[in-house]
């Protein structure tokens, strides 16, 4: 087989950026660095794309091998090739952001790897470019979730709307307006009224409500306007 001629060689990494919503709070999975450099400080989970892997399924083994999930919403966002952004090795990373629902991640091979759930604003400093990687994904988090469903990926097979509501408000990190905010969700046609109530709320019992999935999948891309037209970030 033919090889091109080359002098020298570059490392393809992939970085998973993966978010989780507690109820309460958007957080970030990260782990403490097992090897040099950097080692004991906090980064994103991440590995060197294997010579007989696409991109995605890199990524879908990273992911898997840190949570135990698969067939979750998993999205590449961008890439990092800075020259010296790895101190050991000229490096590139091509880096995704992924949504689970925390309650259905391996929480053993989460301690097993040394990783940790931290809400977003209480993040410490990652290594080498990673600062900038959650900055960039929190954004297009944001950008994402004002115009398609993408939020449905954080939460639990049946939900209310106060937790739907209080999960945009955790992604904008902004009080949200209850009525407008119920009105632009209901008039999707995205949920299904399940004819019950969440047992484990302390005040009113909420409505349960579960995502068509039917109408998700085949409305996913359309502009759904879900936020104030006013606090819709800008895509650069």
């Amino acid at each position: 087989m033919y090889r091109y001629p080359v002098t020298s060689r570059i490392l393809l990494a992939i970085d998973c950026i993966i978010f989780g919503f507690d109820g309460k709070d958007i957080k970030l999975l990260l782990v403490k660095r097992n090897l040099e450099p950097e080692m004991g400080k906090w980064s994103l989970m991440g590995g060197f794309l294997r010579e007989d892997e696409d991109l995605e399924v890199g990524a879908g083994r990273i992911i898997f091998y840190l949570t135990g999930l698969k067939n979750i919403y998993v999205e590449q966002l961008e890439t990092f090739g800075k020259v010296n952004r790895d101190p050991a090795e000229r490096t590139v990373s091509v880096v995704f952001f992924a949504l689970i629902q925390i309650d259905e991640h391996d929480s053993e091979a989460v301690r097993n790897h040394n990783a940790s759930w931290i809400s977003l604003d209480q993040r410490p400093e990652l290594i080498f470019d990673h600062n900038e990687m959650v900055g960039r994904a929190i954004e297009h988090l944001r950008y994402k979730a004002a115009l398609h469903p993408i939020g449905f990926e954080l939460l639990p097979e049946l939900f209310t709307i106060p937790q739907l509501q209080k999960l945009y408000e955790a992604i904008y990190n902004t009080p949200l307006d209850r009525r407008n905010f119920s009105r632009k969700l209901l008039s999707t046609g995205l949920l299904i009224d399940t004819g019950s109530k969440n047992s484990n709320s302390t005040t009113k019992k909420a409505t349960l409500y579960k995502l068509d999935t039917i109408r998700y999948k085949e409305k996913f891309h359309a502009f759904w306007n879900f936020m104030p037209d006013s606090m819709k970030p800008v895509k650069i």
